[in-house]
C-alpha cells in the first residue's frame, strides 16, 4: 500500500496518516487540539509531538478551552513539570492564551469552524501533487490565516503552523496522487 513519504513505519504515524491528516475536522475541541499540537511542534517534528498526543490530552484536560482560560500559576507550574509533553514555557502559556482568544472567536462567529473554514471557502482544497518536493510550506491562504489569528492574539501561529494546521484538518488534501488516501480523502464530503 503507497503511503506519502513523509510516513514512517510506526503504526502511531500510520494510523494517523490512514485515518486522520486531510480529513475534514468541524469539531471545535478537535480544531483547537490541533491548533495547540501544530504549535507545539514549531522547532521539532510532527512525530515527537504525535508520540506525546495522548499525554498533551490528560495534561491539558482534553483541550476543553473552558477549563484552560482558568489555569494559574500554580497549573501552569505543573505543566513545566510533566516529562510526558514539550516543557517550554512560552508554548505552555500559549496554551492558556490561545483558549482565551478561541472563545472570542467563538463569540464573535458563533463557532471556531465557522470562521477557520471561511478561509477556504467552507470546502477542502484538492491539491494534485504527484511528489512531496511538490507541497509547500506556507500558501497565500495560510500567510492570511497566520496573520488574522495573530491579530486576534493567538501565539504559535506563523504561517507554517497554520498550513500543517490546514493540512491536517483537511483544509487542503494534500496527500500526494499515489498515496491511496488521495482518492478517499478527495471524495470525502467537505462541508458541513
Amino acid at each position: 500500500m503507497k503511503r506519502c513519504g513523509w510516513v514512517n513505519q510506526d503504526p502511531l504515524y500510520i494510523e494517523y496518516h490512514d485515518h486522520e491528516w486531510g480529513v475534514p475536522v468541524y469539531d471545535d475541541r478537535l480544531l483547537f487540539e490541533y491548533l495547540i499540537l501544530e504549535g507545539a511542534q514549531a522547532g521539532l517534528s510532527w512525530y515527537t509531538i504525535l508520540k506525546k498526543r495522548e499525554n498533551y490530552r490528560k495534561a491539558f484536560d482534553n483541550f476543553d478551552v473552558k477549563k484552560i482560560v482558568l489555569y494559574d500559576e500554580k497549573k501552569i507550574a505543573e505543566l513545566l513539570q510533566n516529562e510526558g509533553i514539550v516543557r517550554n514555557k512560552l508554548k505552555i502559556n500559549s496554551v492558556i492564551i490561545n483558549a482565551h482568544a478561541f472563545l472570542k472567536v467563538v463569540e464573535e462567529f458563533g463557532s471556531f469552524n465557522k470562521y477557520i473554514w471561511s478561509f477556504v471557502g467552507g470546502k477542502t482544497i484538492h491539491n494534485h501533487f504527484k511528489d512531496l518536493s511538490e507541497v509547500p510550506a506556507t500558501t497565500e491562504i495560510s500567510d492570511r490565516l497566520s496573520k488574522d489569528l495573530k491579530k486576534r492574539g493567538f501565539k504559535f501561529v506563523g504561517s507554517t503552523i497554520c498550513y500543517a494546521f490546514m493540512q491536517a484538518t483537511g483544509m487542503v488534501n494534500d496527500h500526494v496522487e499515489s498515496c491511496f488516501c488521495y482518492k478517499t480523502t478527495h471524495q470525502l464530503k467537505s462541508t458541513k
